[in-house]
Formats: structure tokens, sequence, C-alpha cells
């Protein structure tokens, strides 16, 4: 049989796996500046409610000092990392899940991302006036999950409605859904949030992993460490004005939606690929190509941190450094890979 080896500029041009991180807040808390201050790409950021009318998208490369190391290491003519997508999403009211301020138009773009980073205001700013004209993060959190659980009960009653047929004839399916979806209305009704466990085709918001970002430009140490105590969850703090904190979130929002790297490197390319947590070597292909799903035979694998330790592939190999791994091998973070199909 004929091997074929992965040569990484014949698929330089190939998609990466799309993740999208919606940015998420009431208005005036520094979304746009956040957005601007990630992306480098200018958006609307002026100090009044609703200018972000439709989302704007930024490609943000991961944070990975490997990735340069590894590239220098084979003087590669390319350097290309892993990506996030940040998605600015206007600002939500009370009463956004009624329609309020668009609401349902901006509620219908958080459905499409992956994950929420919700923007909390810290900070004081007489100039920057705040939609309740009082700065308390967490009546904002407050406000903010209450309108997503209460568009996801809109959500989950309507499909219990069209459930209730199937439910009368006594399908076992529907009958099951059906008590699912009455423990998640409970939830819901309470403004809890749905979390884990709900159905994948409902796009259910308060089912999204949430990272809280709190934006504490100009605000006092005491403000942020009493306030990140009464926090359950993923925190990061930024200063979106200064960029400070912006490596925190990007690495943040990867791992929180349990997402890794491997690299492939050459001459050509180095190039970071992102994968779930989990994933078997033939998955990671499949970030290359779908070829390489179909197609694997077997993957020559090292540690990224142990290939530059000892310098060279050469070394590596007379070590016994290099393993070859099968279509039952789960990737570990920081892999290097070659693939064989």
């Amino acid at each position: 049989m004929v091997r074929r080896f992965f040569n990484p500029a014949i698929f330089a041009t190939l998609a990466l796996m799309g993740i999208k991180i919606g940015i998420v807040g009431l208005p005036n808390v520094g979304k746009s500046t956040l957005f601007n201050a990630l992306t480098k790409k200018s958006v609307p950021a002026e100090n009044y409610p609703f200018c972000t009318i439709d989302p704007s998208v930024g490609i943000v490369a991961v944070p990975d000092p490997r990735l340069t190391k590894l590239s220098e290491f084979s003087q590669s003519g390319k350097t290309v990392p892993a990506t996030i997508e940040f998605v600015d999403i206007a600002g939500l009211v009370k009463g956004a899940s009624t329609g309020e301020g668009l609401g349902n138009k901006f509620l219908s773009h958080i459905r499409e991302v992956d994950t929420i980073a919700h923007v909390i205001r810290v900070f004081k700013d007489k100039y920057v006036i705040h939609v309740d004209n009082k700065i308390e993060p967490l009546s904002d959190i407050e406000t903010i999950n209450l309108e997503l659980a209460l568009a996801d009960l809109k959500t989950v009653k309507k499909r219990r409605q069209s459930l209730a047929r199937e439910v009368k004839q006594m399908k076992k399916e529907a009958m099951a859904e059906e008590i699912l979806l009455s423990q998640i209305e409970k939830k819901l009704e309470t403004g809890e949030m749905a979390g884990n466990g709900t159905p994948k085709d409902l796009h259910l918001l308060t089912a999204k992993p949430m990272l809280y970002v709190l934006n504490i430009s100009a605000a006092t140490e005491n403000v942020v460490i009493d306030f990140k105590s009464k926090l359950v969850g993923e925190v990061v703090e930024i200063d979106p004005v200064f960029g400070t904190g912006l490596d925190e979130l990007i690495t943040a929002s990867y791992k929180l939606l349990k997402l890794m790297t491997y690299f492939t490197t050459g001459a050509d390319e180095t190039r970071a690929w992102t994968v779930k947590i989990g994933t078997t070597a033939p998955g990671a292909g499949a970030a290359i190509h779908g070829d390489f799903r179909e197609h694997f035979i077997k993957a020559e694998v090292i540690n990224c941190q142990t290939l530059l330790d000892v310098g060279s592939y050469a070394v590596a190999r007379e070590r016994g450094l290099l393993r070859i791994e099968g279509k039952e091998y789960i990737i570990q973070d920081g892999d290097v890979i070659e693939f064989r199909i």
C-alpha cells in the first residue's frame, strides 16, 4: 500500500474548526471596547445603547508560546495559530425576551454562538451612562440571566405544546422528552439556568457555557475582590481600555469549551489545530481534511516540549521518543503529529 505523508502546504487553505464566543451584557458595560481590543477591528463603541445592531465578528488567535518555539525549531515559512471567533452582540435590556430594545433579534444572535462571555461593568465613570443609573454588578447579572431564562422558557413551552399530541398517544420518546422539558421549565421559571442535559436541537441560551468577564476599568481592588467572591463559575478580569487580561480571556474561553491544541510542523508551515478534549487520532486528522479520518493508517506522535528539549527529530528517534499510534489513540494537548494515510 502506498503511504502518503501529510504535507502542511497542500492543506494550508482548508477551513479550521469554527468556535464562536458571544460577547454579551447590558449596554455600556464595555462590550464593543473589549471587542475592539481583542480584534483590533473597528466597530461602533459610542456611549449610547444599541449602537451595535448587527453583530460584528473578529477572528482572534489563541495565545500559545509553544507555536512560536516550534515554528522556530522547524524554521517554518509560515506560522498559523489556533483561532476562535468573538461576536460583538448589542446590549440586552430588561424585557429583551419580549422584544424590548430589539431583544428578539439580539437573542437570536446569541443562539448562534458556542459560549457566552458575559461582560459585567464593575468600574464607575460619570461620563459613561448606565441604563439603570447605578453600578450594581450582581443586579446586572440577574437582569441578563433572567432575560436568557425567559427566552428559553418560551422555547420550552412551545416544544411542549408541539409534543402534546404524541404524549397523549403515549409514545415513549415523546413522553420521555416531556418529563425532561417539564423539569427544565420549572428551573427556568425561577430564573435558574437550564444547564447541561438539555435537548441540543432546542439551542437553549442558558445551556451554553458562560464565562463572567469583569470590566475593572478604574475599579478599586477591594470592589473586585468582594464581587468575585459572590460569583459561581469561570471569572476573568479585563481592562479593555488598557488591553490587560485579554490573553487570559481568550485562553479561558478556549478551555471553557473543553478544547485543546495539537501541532503539525515542517519547513513549509507550523500550525496549531483545535480539537475537543478526548478526540481520537483519526478525528484529529479530520480537522485537517475529511480523508484523514476515513483513510487513517497511523500517526507519528511526540510531545511538543519533548521535541524542543531534544533538539531534533533524529535525536528523538534515536531515543525512542517518537511514538507510532493507531486509531484508538487519544490526542493529548501539545502533541506534534505527522499523519499517515
